[in-house]
């Protein structure tokens, strides 16, 4: 058999669709409400804001949340990592990822569980549903 011959290696699962997958990771999140993700934030959790630059300065920020894009979550919040926020103190640390509206913060705090941060989590509905929600949220200049 020749180099461009040799088969192909199998895929190690089945394809699955983003509705599947999204519906599978939030089977093992215990997500909040805007009110339960404000009361946690008060008692210690920390507020991860993961939405483009675009959207926080359209939209406005949440003050307590530590905002890392997307794209850094798991360096910045791997308590093992050589490029971890200071906030990421250990594996115990409650997160609570939030997005723009509840979809990519869902993939994203389950990434972070595979990470062994076991208490992280999204706020259902995302920034969207914080502010419809009437909590504090910063616009502006702050």
């Amino acid at each position: 058999m020749t180099r461009t011959e040799e088969p192909r290696p199998k895929a190690p699962h089945a394809p699955v669709g983003i509705d599947a997958l999204l519906e599978r990771v939030r089977s093992g999140l215990d997500r909040v409400g805007p009110e339960e993700a404000h009361t946690a934030a008060a008692a210690g959790a920390l507020l991860v804001d993961i939405r483009y630059a675009a959207l926080r300065e359209r939209d406005g920020l949440i003050p307590s949340a530590l905002v890392v894009e997307r794209n850094e979550l798991e360096w910045r919040l791997d308590p093992q990592g050589s490029h971890r926020a200071a906030e990421a103190t250990g594996h115990d640390l409650h997160v609570v990822v939030i997005c723009n509206e509840g979809y990519a913060s869902s993939l994203a705090a389950a990434s972070l569980r595979q990470l062994g941060l076991h208490r992280a989590t999204d706020l259902d509905g995302g920034f969207q549903a914080w502010r419809a929600a009437g909590l504090p949220v910063l616009t502006g200049g702050g």
